[in-house]
């Protein structure tokens, strides 16, 4: 039987691996949570106390602390791209199945937000190397940053954004020219993940309806979604529960969570609705990762970890 793209990513889930349905095989004979809890790569810390970003020597540390996944940085620096290296994604496939560590997703984070996609040509190579990166460690989707230099809002002299919302809600001006240069590069680029069965995932300071917009632009291809962080969305001042059930499961790849720089989740201090965030997902019904983006306090990684698994587990299932 011939298939094409689309029909493609509706047989195979936009990507599930052999990697993928082995981990969930395990959790599910382990009697763990129905949702699952990875963390971002730099927010994995060793015994040294020291992060970093694709260090594979780390994925024990991320089992003991009760993690199911990792999110891996394809690099941080044009002369520092270690997923390009077939040898470093062996040793991630290798170590992943020993501790039972699936690598759910890959970031172009960093790097694309200093060399921006909306301005940099040479950016979109991270991307490719995202993509082909997520296809060799099973991974479903990719992570493309848009912050710091590379932020799609205007700003003026004062590096202030424009809020051009009249409700109680933030809405901010595009950066229009930005804005048509990504929408320009990853129609490319979607050819590229339908056949990876690697989805797009769009990390901004933008609304949902923005994202949504920005989607429809580029051509409305399933492949194109929006990885969604609770954090920076409260942050932005936008209604995360909204937003959430906007999108719905279809148009988010994976969420961020992370509350105002505090290391333990669900916090009296915390700002995030983390319960209507909760219900919106359940209203959704939400069925992918839940990415940790937060490494504790110093030196009690592994019991603040497992704390925010638990609170993950127990808010979000």
């Amino acid at each position: 039987m011939t298939m094409d793209r689309r029909d493609f990513l509706g047989f195979s889930g936009l990507g599930l691996t052999t990697l993928g349905f082995w981990s969930q095989a395990a959790g599910a004979s382990e009697g763990k949570s129905a949702i699952k809890v990875g963390m971002c790569d730099w927010n994995v810390v060793g015994e040294d106390n020291r992060g970093g970003t694709c260090r594979p020597e780390l994925i024990p540390r991320a089992k003991e602390a009760h993690l199911e996944g990792i999110q891996v940085s394809v690099g941080s620096h044009p002369n520092s791209i270690p997923l390009r290296d077939k040898a470093v994604r062996q040793k991630y496939l290798e170590l992943g199945k020993q501790h039972g560590i699936a690598f759910h997703s890959v970031a172009a984070g960093g790097i694309l937000n200093s060399i921006p996609l909306k301005s940099e040509p040479q950016s979109a190579m991270y991307v490719i190397d995202a993509l082909e990166a997520a296809a060799a460690l099973g991974a479903k989707n990719i992570l493309i940053a848009f912050f710091g230099n590379a932020d799609l809002r205007v700003s003026d002299a004062m590096g202030q954004y424009r809020n051009i919302s009249k409700g109680s809600f933030k809405s901010y001006e595009l950066d229009s020219k930005g804005v048509s240069r990504i929408v320009e590069a990853l129609k490319q680029m979607v050819p590229r993940a339908e056949d990876l069965g690697v989805a797009l995932g769009l990390e901004n300071t933008l609304t949902a309806e923005q994202n949504l917009e920005i989607i429809d632009r580029i051509g409305g291809s399933p492949i194109v979604q929006v990885y969604y962080d609770v954090g920076n969305s409260t942050g932005s001042g936008y209604d995360v529960p909204t937003e959430i059930r906007l999108l719905g499961n279809k148009r988010i790849c994976e969420i961020h969570l992370k509350d105002s720089g505090l290391p333990l989740l669900g916090t009296p201090k915390g700002k995030v609705d983390f319960k209507g965030a909760a219900e919106a997902c359940r209203e959704i019904k939400y069925d992918k990762w839940f990415v940790l983006e937060t490494s504790g306090r110093e030196k009690q990684f592994i019991e603040d970890t497992r704390a925010n698994v638990e609170f993950a587990q127990k808010t979000f299932s």
